[in-house]
């Protein structure tokens, strides 16, 4: 890794908004998971942080002032190991079952950015990533696994992608 590269680490937001209350019979099997599939997220290889609340996981932690979002608030060494952890194992289990306990958004809900080594993300500044995802596409300031930037520091664009400057 390159000595610019250390001084970096990705964050990872991804919010789901909930076909049920947390507590209900449909969401039993993913809220039984959390426990387990946090444990592994935190021993697995460039797992640096993640948001949690005294519960241990985020299920309880307002994004968009909205009560049935949740959000995942990560920070990871790079993107290889974030998609290391995300397709196997229990975690890739729950993504093949996603679509019982969330609903279908078109807009994105995931985002990922640079941050300097050592920072840890608020849920503010998550919420302002992907929004800035939504208004202007990928970028280095809010991109996605699949259209991704180095790392470094990134500012937000004025205008979205692709518009004629002024």
């Amino acid at each position: 890794m390159t000595q610019s590269a250390a001084a970096y680490e990705l964050a990872q937001v991804n919010i789901s908004r909930l076909q049920a209350p947390l507590d209900s019979p449909q969401l039993k099997d993913f809220v039984d998971a959390l426990d387990p599939v946090n444990a592994v997220a935190d021993a697995a290889d460039g797992f640096v942080w993640r948001l949690q609340s005294d519960e241990g996981n985020a299920t309880d932690v307002s994004v968009f002032g909205d009560d049935w979002l949740i959000i995942n608030l990560t920070v990871w060494r790079d993107a290889d190991a974030l998609t290391a952890f995300m397709y196997q194992g229990r975690h890739r289990e729950l993504l093949a079952r996603r679509n019982e306990w969330f609903e279908r958004i078109r807009e994105a809900m995931t985002a990922l950015w640079w941050v300097p080594a050592g920072h840890r993300p608020t849920v503010a500044e998550a919420e302002e990533r992907l929004l800035h995802l939504r208004a202007h596409g990928a970028s280095a300031y809010a991109f996605t696994l699949r259209t991704s930037f180095p790392p470094g520091e990134a500012r937000p664009l004025l205008e979205p992608q692709g518009a004629p400057a002024p």
